[in-house]
């Protein structure tokens, strides 16, 4: 078994209120099978053992598919691996003696609950905001009675793939949401199924993003370079016309 020897800069800060600071921890003979989250188990492992303070990282499925973790690793969010979550990077893609700068999604709508942990429900309350599928209530209908092109099914699958990690926002230069909200509207605005609240929902749910503070999209492509589902950035553009549109309809 490969193992290699690290040093980690962690950022530990109590909590929004207080200011934070990095922290310098030295880890030897770590399994390059782990995944980076299991390091961290065994730096929290240590810490225990000292009497101290364990590091909070948020995480949930390690799979891959919850969005729950996350954290920025030497500049890039979710770490140097394309299309990669964190719980999903695996140490042997790191160097014995390499120093991993380890801190936090920075964004004003991300408040620094403690250490690696943000608070990200500003992404649920956007998706609130887009409100409910009308439906007709009854039996389920066969799966073939409403045809949908199989390119368009594509696309709509593919917007659907956003976890909601924050990743996008975290790397976006203006802290911008957009690449969140365009695949969460573009998930919808493509089926029959989300017709009925088409105009409605792209206008709450771009309001919703404004009100919570995050920036513009300058098309910088951060936010698409670092999605740990490759979500395009051709969504936002979708985005934006749905909002253009039902701006100009909502008093028709």
């Amino acid at each position: 078994m490969k193992t290699i020897d690290l040093e980690l800069e962690i950022w530990r800060q109590k909590n929004n209120n207080t200011s934070g600071e990095f922290e310098t921890y030295t880890l030897n003979n770590i399994s390059t099978d782990m995944s980076f989250l299991e390091m961290l188990d065994v730096l929290n492992e240590n810490l225990t053992r000292e009497g101290k303070d364990p590091v909070a990282f948020d995480h949930d499925c390690r799979e891959g598919i919850c969005g729950m973790c996350g954290a920025v690793v030497n500049g890039i969010a979710h770490g140097p691996e394309p299309e990669t979550t964190l719980c999903q990077l695996h140490m042997r893609h790191f160097a014995s003696g390499d120093t991993l700068v380890i801190e936090p999604f920075r964004s004003r709508a991300f408040p620094i609950r403690k250490d690696l942990i943000v608070d990200r429900s500003a992404l649920d309350r956007i998706i609130q905001a887009g409100g409910y599928v009308s439906v007709n209530t009854g039996g389920a209908p066969d799966g073939n009675s409403t045809p949908i092109p199989s390119a368009t099914a594509e696309l709509a699958m593919d917007a659907a793939a956003c976890i909601g990690c924050g990743a996008c926002v975290a790397s976006c230069p203006n802290g911008a949401a957009m690449l969140f909200t365009g695949a969460k509207i573009s998930q919808l605005s493509l089926l029959p199924q989300g017709q009925p609240e088409r105009r409605e929902r792209a206008l709450n749910m771009v309001a919703a993003m404004d009100s919570e503070g995050f920036g513009n999209c300058t098309n910088e492509r951060e936010c698409e370079a670092v999605c740990p589902k490759g979500i395009s950035i051709r969504n936002i553009a979708r985005m934006n016309r749905e909002f253009m549109k039902a701006s100009f309809l909502k008093d028709l």
